[in-house]
């Protein structure tokens, strides 16, 4: 038996599934693709997240938009994170090339063209479904955990929701936060001594400066309402097709404290929300994290672990994480050890710290008798991956250089009339659109402090004429002289006089 003949041997084995599945490609050995060794990954796996990694130009965004659109066909919503501003072509199908249909006749697969349902959504002014989450909806910890704040702080902050809690006071925005908390330590001292014990002005200035610091990269837009109800995540079109939904980020790709509490909050609310799912044939919704590093970037040990901990639970919701980064080594190792599928694009060897970055990972990749997976790494062209899933026993398939097939849809962006189509044709924009700004605890707090000082201004003005009037009376009271002076009996005495002496 020759060689190719035993590796698609070796393949079929490795990636044979009883249950529905995605084809990647095809596998290559020795620099050739074998037809029709076909690359699967099954459904049922899909919920133990994944990573999409290589250097820039290797085809990592065209990977996710082909696991996209076959998720999408399969009836899997998906949700993408665009930074980069080329994700919104999927609503559209592929104008085809003569070297698609070569890398097609290659793997053994037809290319049919194809546009999706998609929806696209923003963070801040551009155009799309806002969304948004309040203060409220994030609860004390998660924002403690944003913020990056001590021990002392978090307590703060736990008083303050508590407050609001008791009193019934919407947090919604960061401005009724930042208000409760100058409240906390102003007007309302007395009262929130007198039930929650002394607040440290210091320790709030920390939090009030953290918030501002976070206000400084757009978060005030992303807290308020109308909230972003999760269970539109997960609509299926007239045909079956799960939505694709694209949150536009080309605007905060230098906000990484915005992207990561978007990203925790969601997972957060989509964890809350979603009911346990056990081991099912199928995942609910699968989440792509394009430039995931941003996550991770400058965050804390106390926000490095809640990632890892909602990482860990959320797969039993239905819920797969893929997290697209150049590097494995951007991921932190115990999320990375939480990961089922790898798919791993080229990395290069410029310098020696490269060098110690592809031998770390190649030992992240189990031993093939057909592959030096170090040398493997660097020579990979564009559109071809290492690839190591997980079977339907959870048990991790062989690894196969692949040549992944192209997407069926355009791998361009959106024109402007384009784009304007899809966004008017949208129902959630005509329902997360409109700027809400009902009464919430900076409005309460303003008229009760308000109704205060007019109170107090009462108060003092009724004083000062109490005690004027008391002045006056005891004024006279004490001086016998001016009573006399004063006295009728006086004046007509003197008047008198006066008449006597005219005469």
């Amino acid at each position: 038996m020759s060689r190719k003949d035993a590796f698609l041997k070796h393949i079929e084995k490795g990636y044979t599934t009883k249950g529905d599945y995605i084809t990647m490609g095809a596998g290559m050995v020795d620099g050739e693709t074998v037809t029709e060794a076909f690359v699967k990954v099954p459904l049922k796996t899909l919920n133990r997240h994944g990573l999409i990694a290589g250097a820039t130009g290797t085809g990592k965004t065209k990977t996710l938009q082909v696991i996209a659109e076959n998720l999408s066909q399969k009836g899997i919503p998906v949700l993408l994170m665009d930074l980069k501003g080329d994700l919104s072509g999927i609503a559209q199908p592929s104008p085809g090339h003569p070297k698609i249909d070569e890398r097609h006749e290659k793997i053994g697969l037809p290319f049919e063209a194809s546009g999706f349902p998609v929806e696209i959504m923003s963070l801040s002014e551009q155009n799309g479904v806002r969304m948004r989450a309040t203060v409220s909806e994030f609860g004390p910890v998660l924002l403690s955990r944003i913020l990056d704040l001590t021990v002392t702080q978090e307590g703060i902050v736990a008083v303050v929701f508590k407050y609001c809690d008791d009193n019934k006071l919407p947090l919604l925005d960061l401005k009724d936060f930042k208000k409760v908390l100058q409240y906390a330590t102003g007007e309302g001292k007395k009262e929130f001594q007198a039930e929650y014990g002394r607040i440290s002005t210091s320790s709030t200035g920390t939090i009030l400066r953290k918030i501002i610091e976070l206000e400084q990269q757009g978060a005030d837009l992303f807290f308020g309402e109308k909230s972003f109800e999760v269970d539109d995540l997960v609509r299926i079109d007239d045909t079956g097709r799960g939505y694709i939904n694209i949150i536009r980020l080309t605007d905060i790709q230098d906000r990484p404290k915005l992207f990561s509490t978007f990203m925790l909050s969601l997972l957060a609310e989509i964890y809350g929300t979603f009911p346990e799912q056990g081991d099912s044939d199928r995942p609910e919704l699968i989440l792509f994290i394009d430039e995931a590093h941003l996550i991770f970037k400058e965050a804390s040990k106390a926000l490095l672990d809640q990632i890892e901990s909602i990482v860990k639970l959320i797969r039993s919701k239905g819920i797969g994480l893929y997290f697209v980064t150049q590097n494995p080594t951007d991921v932190p190792d115990a999320v990375l050890s939480q990961l089922g599928l790898k798919v791993q694009h080229a990395l290069r060897a410029f310098t020696a710290k490269d060098r110690k970055a592809i031998k770390l990972t190649a030992e992240n990749y189990p031993d093939s008798e057909y592959y030096d997976t170090k040398e493997v790494l660097t020579s990979l062209g564009i559109g071809e991956a290492l690839i190591s899933a997980l079977d339907e026993k959870g048990r991790p398939t062989p690894l196969a250089a692949t040549l992944l097939r192209a997407p069926m849809s355009r791998m361009d962006v959106l024109t402007e009339k384009e784009l304007k189509e899809a966004l008017s044709a949208s129902k959630l924009i005509k329902k997360y659109n409109e700027d809400i700004d009902r009464e919430s605890a900076y409005e309460i707090l303003n008229e009760k402090i308000e109704k205060a000082e007019k109170e107090a201004e009462k108060e003092k003005e009724e004083r000062k004429t109490t005690t004027r009037s008391r002045s006056r009376s005891k004024s006279t009271r004490m001086n016998p002289v001016v009573k006399v002076l004063t006295s009728a009996t006086f004046i007509r005495g003197v008047l008198g006089v006066l008449k006597k002496v005219i005469r």
